[in-house]
């Protein structure tokens, strides 16, 4: 069986990428029996509903019934319910299946989505609800489905919004013999509002859904929900008025009236609904003496619909429960807790395996378990103006990757902080490992100088020699009142932070980040300085559960023998490459130590194309020299092969002497602008240069920050953030970057590209400056004023050849040329081109001509025009750098303006 998510379409919420999963799909059985025949109905209903009755709405519904199925056979049903922005279609295959297993499945478009009719009142006890339960009559009203007396056999199963419409349906109406609510709400303030929180992304998610010419900011939303979502995104904060709204269409408020048996499914890596609020609904369950069973699973909204092993170990839970439950079949399932984390890899090629575990009964979140010390004084933290820029801790589109991955937790991967806007606490390495299972629960003290404070508080896992992790991507909002200004009068207070399955392995730290701000959550629009810090240790919860066979366990003996051949594979492969490595010429060129770059008979050929045939040129020290030649020269490839980005057919580079090598430590005497600038623009440029140099590896010290800062001209602009950087201070902030080090040869491409007329003279300082000092500038530019302005020298290149090198004056002085202003181009043009003594004419625009004479005297060339009958106006000498660059590639003047 396939678990499918559901069929949004993109001016919904994005299918499975979004992450309102549906995981109806894990229904099935163990050993799937051989699939039965069943037909399909589609009918447009139309119900009574809303709050008096008095409204109706048409919905669209397929019936999917086994053939077998009549007044004599009659069949029991499942509601199908599906996920948000989906329709009936969405679980057409997970209704195919149950009909298969014998069921009658009533699957239908909930109002206010695709063909039916209505508004989206988010599950409303008044309208899906009272739906929902007019279909039951419906269902009730056939002769072919099975009866308790007169009402129907019946489950709700559902994902997400499907499965909040699952749990209030059991409390309205008892003629539900069972419901499978997966990865569902309990309320949802708490779930909007975790912690007096706004959870603006998700929410966003949620009301940007749907489409509506007459309301687009809402959609097909109901008014009351319109307004109260509105009112929320804007001040942050929720109304009575809208928190009553909410919880009208949430569980918490009548978890005590269900009586139908409940298997309660939640997903560990799941931002919009977690743990906490499965644990909630089943906490509220079984406080009536219903029978409740709660398995948790590697995915979620954030984590796709997990493993394959995963899905087999749930449809044999729900299995079970619905067998026994709606069928009347087997004993009453036991009311275990179960709970699973990633293992390994499947040696079948179904993605990860996961290592389920056991417990008689169900333990709930706040479990007690092992303490761990955090280390880390009081600390200030800024909260940004109007939550710009904003800390990352998870995204609510990681969803669909995370599926795609089987990865479980991909979210907490894409974590990041912001300088100064948060405070770290970390642990000693642990000397063995340390299962959590449950929410980790720590103390903090915190000081505001308003009174108020909006934090995030995150676990993280530490690796040794690994990037920090937030497990699952789940943090802690919570909004604090009536704070001291000096943190010595703070009282600690602890925060519970979310439930999450997680191992710790040995040698890593736990770390506890407190921030001021979060990509997916409001915070307060007016600055401030926070002080925080904690109290002591962090306690992680853990339960002791008994593993759970796994059909995907015999298979890691194979795994164990496929990893020894793939151990052996790399052995050989290791020995070829060091075999071939001795083979690479990795002498020095003594005679040319000194010497920053020497080309030579550098070649580069794809499958049906020669890119460059033949290149030879050098750079020394004190030069800066101009690489130029029309579009298709070859220009940007000789700088690629330069760089290391793309190997060369034939030929060799050297810088200072050394061949050039992938991952040769001559490069670090080497910077580079070859694909343009990048950078974050909520940093400053100083905090992108510092994130950049940190990469490398390299020390602080050997950066030279204020130098290149100086070189580059960026003055105190360097501590603003890029985002307010024009575009010219953009480029300057990347040849900084290049230059950080100060390398001894500097490579760039275009470095004045999309400047102004100042920004390029200010950059042309900026280059010679830079050569000064024994170092050397190899730059590629189509402005070819700019190169005469700037370079020492230069290197002409011509399909896939240098056709000229050598100093700028020297290149100048071999090209003479006669700037003619005429009567008539086109018959001057014709007789130039006639004469012997000739070499290019180009068009300089109006009446202009620029005649490269190869010293035929003027006299010869006035004369020739004269007899023709044309008129000449002016002939002035010209002896410039673009004449020599026309003269040299043959008057190819398309490329001579263009970018390669």
């Amino acid at each position: 069986m396939r678990i499918r998510l559901p069929g949004l379409s993109r001016r919904q919420i994005i299918a499975g990428a979004v992450g309102f999963v549906l995981v109806a799909g894990l229904i099935g059985w163990a050993a799937a029996p051989t699939p039965k025949s069943y037909r399909t109905t589609e009918q447009m209903l139309t119900v009574t509903t809303g709050p008096t009755d008095s409204d109706e709405v048409t919905l669209d519904t397929t019936l999917y019934l086994p053939k077998s199925a009549g007044a004599t056979a009659p069949v029991p049903a499942i509601l199908l319910a599906h996920g948000f922005g989906g329709t009936k279609r969405s679980v057409d295959s997970d209704a195919r299946l149950y009909a298969d297993q014998g069921y009658a499945v009533l699957a239908w478009t909930a109002q206010g989505f695709g063909k039916s009719t209505g508004e989206i009142h988010l599950d409303s006890p008044d309208w899906e609800v009272k739906d929902a339960q007019r279909l039951i009559d419906w269902l009730a009203a056939r002769p072919d489905i099975a009866k308790n007396g007169s009402d129907p056999k019946v489950a709700a199963v559902g994902g997400s919004y499907g499965g909040a419409l699952a749990l209030l349906l059991a409390a309205q109406d008892t003629r539900v013999d069972a419901i499978v609510p997966m990865i569902t709400w309990n309320d949802l303030v708490n779930v909007f509002l975790p912690g007096g929180v706004f959870k603006k992304q998700w929410a966003g998610q949620f009301f940007g859904a749907t489409e509506n010419e007459k309301n687009p900011q809402c959609g097909r939303f109901a008014a009351d929900l319109c307004q109260a979502y509105l009112d929320i995104a804007t001040t942050g904060k929720a109304t009575p008025g809208a928190e009553a709204l909410l919880r009208k269409s949430s569980p918490s408020a009548v978890l005590d009236r269900i009586k139908s048996p409940t298997l309660l499914i939640q997903g560990q890596v799941d931002t919009l609904f977690p743990l906490s609020e499965g644990d909630a609904n089943a906490r509220g369950i079984a406080a009536a003496g219903t029978p409740v069973r709660v398995a948790w699973f590697t995915g979620g909204h954030d984590g796709g619909t997990g493993p394959q092993s995963e899905v087999d170990r749930l449809r044999l839970l729900t299995g079970q429960w619905l067998d026994h439950y709606v069928k009347g079949n087997g004993d009453a399932p036991a009311d275990s807790f179960t709970y699973s984390r990633v293992s390994g890899l499947n040696a079948q090629g179904r993605g990860l395996v996961t290592a389920a575990s056991k417990v008689d009964t169900y333990p709930g979140l706040n479990t007690a378990g092992p303490t761990v010390d955090l280390r880390g004084p009081a600390q200030p933290i800024a909260n940004p103006p109007d939550g710009n820029p904003a800390a990352i801790s998870s995204l609510p589109l990681a969803a669909g990757l995370s599926g795609l991955l089987g990865s479980s937790g991909l979210a907490g991967g894409l974590s990041q902080e912001i300088p100064g806007q948060h405070a770290d606490f970390v642990s000693e390495p642990l000397d063995s490992s340390l299962d959590v299972t449950g929410s980790p629960r720590v103390r903090i003290r915190v000081a505001s100088p308003t009174g108020e404070a909006t934090l995030f508080v995150k676990l993280y896992d530490v690796p040794a020699g690994g990037a920090p992790t937030i497990p699952d991507g789940l943090i802690a909002p919570i909004r604090l009142t009536g704070l001291p200004k000096d943190i010595a009068d703070a009282v600690p207070m602890t925060v519970i932070l979310p439930a999450v399955v997680h191992r710790f392995e040995a040698g890593s730290a736990v770390r506890v980040t407190i921030a001021t701000s979060d990509t997916g959550y409001w915070s307060p629009a007016e600055p401030a300085v926070y002080t925080v810090a904690v109290d002591g240790a962090i306690t992680l919860p853990a339960v002791a559960g008994t593993p759970i066979a796994n059909p995907d366990v015999i298979w890691r003996y194979v795994l164990a023998g496929l990893v020894a051949l793939i151990v052996i594979a790399l052995g050989v492969a290791l020995l070829v490459a060091r075999a071939r490595a001795r083979r690479i010429d990795r002498s020095v060129a003594t005679d040319l130590v000194d010497t920053p770059l020497v080309v030579r008979g550098l070649r580069k050929e794809y499958k049906n194309f020669v890119a460059v045939s033949k290149v030879d040129f050098t750079v020394n020290r004190g030069q800066v020299v101009g690489l130029l030649g029309p579009n298709g020269a070859g220009k940007t490839t000789s700088l690629r092969v330069l760089m290391g980005l793309t190997r060369p057919t034939s030929g060799e580079i050297l810088v200072f002497g050394h061949r050039l090598l992938p991952g040769a430590p001559v490069l670090s005497r080497v910077g580079a602008l070859v694909e343009g600038p990048g950078f974050l623009p909520h940093l400053t440029g100083a905090q992108n240069l510092e994130l950049y140099w940190r990469a490398t590896g390299r020390p602080a010290a050997d950066a030279h920050f204020e130098e290149a800062y100086d070189i580059a001209g960026l003055g105190t602009a360097v501590n603003r953030r890029v985002k307010t950087y024009s575009h010219g201070m953009r480029q300057r902030l990347a040849i900084a970057q290049a230059m950080l080090g100060l390398p001894e040869l500097l490579v760039l491409d275009e470095p004045t590209d999309g400047l102004d007329p100042p920004q390029i003279a200010e950059m042309r300082k900026v280059l010679r400056r830079y050569a000064t000092g024994g170092r050397a500038v190899l730059v590629s530019s189509h402005l070819l004023a700019e190169v005469e302005q700037t370079c020492t020298d230069v290197v002409v290149m011509h399909k896939g050849e240098v056709v000229a090198a050598g100093p700028v004056d020297d290149i100048v002085g071999d090209s003479p040329s006669v700037q003619l202003d005429v009567s008539d181009v086109d018959a001057a043009e014709k007789v130039l081109e006639e004469l012997d003594g000739v070499r290019s004419v180009n068009w300089s625009g109006g009446k202009g001509l620029v005649v490269d004479i190869d010293g035929t005297p003027r006299a010869e060339i006035v004369a020739a025009l004269v007899r023709a009958g044309v008129g000449i106006d002016r002939v002035t000498p010209r002896r410039r750098l673009e004449d020599a660059f026309l003269s040299l590639v043959g008057g190819d003047t398309k490329a001579s303006g263009e970018r390669e």
